[in-house]
């Protein structure tokens, strides 16, 4: 999930281990196996391998799109932010932005004029349907580049923008 969600997603076997809390063997194997696959890219930095998704792979925006549902991302999009009037942008931070798995699901929504009221209304049909809770801030366009200035080394992950 970590390589596939968030496709600038970077690790190294030591970093996975402590991640998953599996032995370095069995991540290894399976890093492996990925990587044969061609799902998986790899490069050398010093003494490290670092593995990141293949986004050439054919294979790579359908196993993205799964995950988008996995996590439910579609019913956020369906049940919050095509109801929500203007938004121009949503981000996914938190651990799902750094690709693991978690039952919460930060977002960031960023328009004018959301009525919260609302938006409180929306989330909580749509915690009920992914079965995962929803945190979220709302930022105004202007906001939100000081808060990214603010956060450079927090993983965010643009999920959705207005065409």
């Amino acid at each position: 999930m970590k390589f596939f969600l968030n496709s600038n997603s970077e690790s190294y076997l030591r970093n996975l281990e402590e991640e998953f809390g599996e032995s370095s063997n069995a991540i290894r194997v399976e890093l492996n196996k990925f990587e044969k696959a061609g799902l998986l890219d790899s490069r050398a930095q010093g003494n490290k391998k670092l593995f990141r998704a293949n986004t050439n792979h054919p294979l790579f925006p359908e196993i993205h799109n799964l995950l988008l549902k996995h996590i439910g991302f579609d019913e956020i999009v369906d049940k919050i932010i095509l109801k929500l009037g203007d938004i121009q942008r949503v981000f996914l931070v938190g651990n799902l932005a750094k690709g693991i798995n978690t039952e919460i699901i930060d977002l960031i929504f960023v328009g004018g004029g959301i009525n919260k009221t609302y938006l409180v209304e929306l989330v909580e049909r749509a915690e009920g349907i992914i079965k995962k809770n929803i945190r979220y801030l709302v930022f105004s366009v202007e906001e939100i580049e000081s808060y990214l200035d603010l956060h450079a080394n927090t993983e965010v992950l643009l999920m959705w923008k207005e065409e």
